[in-house]
């Protein structure tokens, strides 16, 4: 399928599964909009080389997804918003009676309010165009909960029953909502991660990826952010365009238990 002409807005998209997925819109030939909360070179070179890689127009807004007037002034500055990815997020592990205020205030802020102002904001702008598709970034934790998790997993929970508002809100227009779950995924920060787990528990990097870090995870393997990117392309396509207000998860079988 094509995406040529409309453009896509994805928050937190300088690195993982936000560009994974800001890639593959690109690749299926959309415009688009990177965004995180930094204004570095770097920034604007990923923009620059998925522009050339792909003949697409893409380009880096800096916006603090925790401050709800800078998610509503991206979407602004975009300019247009036909597919909204809102993949923002951030994580703190700790049991609740000890959860600190200021990082469960972050974490609801960028996992969740933020797709609420962006959201607000892009609608008028899908409406006037006739089209639109809002995709929120959950979790396997939208759907099921872990331990020490407390926030994040309220969040993703939260992100999945605004995705059905959202949905309900937009039934008999041609614009759908719907959230996709990822269980875990390799990416850089992922991969970081499996050197200081291995000396952890003195094994391999096959064994501590399956046995540990993927121990939830039936497949044993992780999802690539290539594959979330294509499910987003999917929800995009006029294939997808009665699929709204739901969920799919891409977690190898971890909700299935």
């Amino acid at each position: 399928m094509t995406l040529k002409g409309k453009t896509a807005v994805v928050t937190g998209s300088n690195s993982g599964i936000g560009l994974g997925v800001a890639r593959e819109l690109a690749r299926a030939g959309a415009n688009v909009v990177l965004n995180s909360f930094t204004e570095r070179d770097e920034d604007h070179a990923l923009a620059a080389d998925i522009a050339k890689e792909f003949s697409v127009s893409a380009r880096y807004i800096q916006a603090d997804m925790s401050k709800g007037d800078e998610c509503r002034a991206l979407i602004a500055q975009a300019g247009a918003c036909d597919i909204l990815v809102n993949n923002a997020g951030i994580q703190h592990v700790a049991p609740i009676d000890e959860f600190p205020l200021d990082k469960w205030d972050a974490i609801i802020a960028i996992n969740l309010s933020s797709a609420f102002h962006t959201t607000a904001a892009a609608l008028p702008m899908m409406r006037a165009a006739g089209w639109g598709r809002v995709v929120n970034i959950a979790s396997a934790h939208g759907l099921t909960a872990s331990p020490f998790k407390s926030a994040y997993v309220a969040a993703k929970h939260g992100i999945v029953g605004m995705t059905k508002t959202v949905a309900l809100e937009t039934a008999e227009e041609p614009i759908t909502a719907n959230a996709i779950c990822p269980g875990y995924v390799l990416t850089p920060l992922v991969e970081a991660q499996i050197p200081d787990t291995m000396e952890k528990y003195d094994m391999g990097r096959e064994e501590v990826i399956k046995k540990v870090m993927l121990e939830r995870q039936p497949s044993r393997e992780f999802a690539t952010v290539e594959q979330l990117g294509g499910t987003a392309v999917f929800l995009c396509s006029d294939a997808a365009a009665q699929i709204t207000g739901t969920s799919i998860s891409v977690d190898g079988g971890w909700t299935a238990l």
